[in-house]
């Protein structure tokens, strides 16, 4: 999370603020029949949560997709425990290979040697495909490009690469920071050739290629290619509000509906409502130079 926002003075939410175990189990169950197909637990740092695993198991009894985003740096520790207790995959974030510009993406102090054995742990535990998000962000880690995809060629480990994003106010985003998916590929293909293979289906991020030895690569071009209109991904919040769009500055308090009681169908019906009556697109407006709020943290509700 950035430092300046969340510095040594900063209040955090108290713990009965945060949404249990049992109301998010309570909230997914009632939302499984709308269509659910997948669960996504991401953060900040999920696996910063005190008794994770335990999430993970009382969510994977639904039976539907159960993935974890992670930054890494304790995957090696829970990788196998995750894997037992019902994760079906996991993507780590991964901005480049050497120490200096991954410090610097992340600002940590953390070594990439870390995150690398938290992604074998993560292959040892079969929690495949083991996918890698990686930011590129202009004059900082274009030279992590080829040499993030040539380190995991053969491995079956994925990296999608992310065109730099306006994710609240706190990193200074500028669009002339950006680095297209177009030139991501252009850097790719100074070395692979490769050809796209055909979504299975319209609201799929990641634009996928592969090579001629089968290797696949992801780019997610939220800013060049805005992809509102396909978009099928709501967001709880830690301390219970639904976001209907990952550039949202505000988010339905649903904790409150939560703590009322309702039947599973009227929590349901809600949530329906809601996500029926959404008008977000914030990256369209983006592109069309629009006046818009700058969005929440996504620090606070993930990726």
């Amino acid at each position: 999370m950035p430092r300046e926002v969340f510095g040594p003075d900063h209040s955090y939410l108290e713990r009965e603020e945060i949404l249990s175990f049992e109301e998010l189990n309570q909230l997914v169950s009632s939302i499984i029949p709308l269509g659910v197909e997948k669960i996504r637990l991401t953060g900040g740092e999920p696996l910063l949560r005190r008794d994770f695993p335990k999430l993970v198991e009382i969510l994977s009894s639904h039976g539907v997709e159960l993935a974890l985003t992670t930054n890494g740096l304790l995957l090696e520790r829970y990788a196998k425990e995750l894997a037992e207790a019902g994760l079906d995959r996991v993507t780590v974030s991964l901005d480049a290979l050497d120490d200096e510009t991954f410090q610097l993406m992340t600002d940590t102090n953390a070594k990439v040697s870390d995150i690398l054995a938290g992604i074998d742990a993560a292959v040892a535990a079969g929690l495949s495909p083991v996918k890698i998000n990686t930011v590129v962000r202009k004059g900082v880690n274009e030279h992590a490009v080829l040499q993030l995809f040539n380190h995991f060629r053969g491995s079956g480990v994925i990296v999608r690469f992310i065109e730099y994003m306006d994710v609240g106010a706190s990193n200074n985003w500028s669009r002339g920071e950006v680095v297209t998916g177009s030139e991501i590929l252009e850097i790719l293909r100074s070395e692979h050739h490769l050809e796209p293979i055909i979504p299975e289906n319209d609201s799929q991020v990641a634009k996928l290629w592969q090579t001629q030895d089968g290797d696949k690569v992801g780019l997610i071009t939220s800013i060049s290619e805005p992809f509102c209109g396909d978009c099928t991904r709501g967001r709880i919040s830690s301390e219970g509000r639904f976001y209907t769009c990952l550039f949202s500055d505000i988010g339905f308090d649903i904790k409150s509906i939560i703590r009322s009681e309702p039947s599973q169908d009227e929590l349901r019906d809600l949530v329906s409502f809601v996500w029926l009556n959404r008008a977000d697109r914030y990256s369209e407006l983006r592109d069309e130079g629009r006046r818009i709020h700058l969005p929440i943290e996504m620090s606070h509700i993930g990726g």
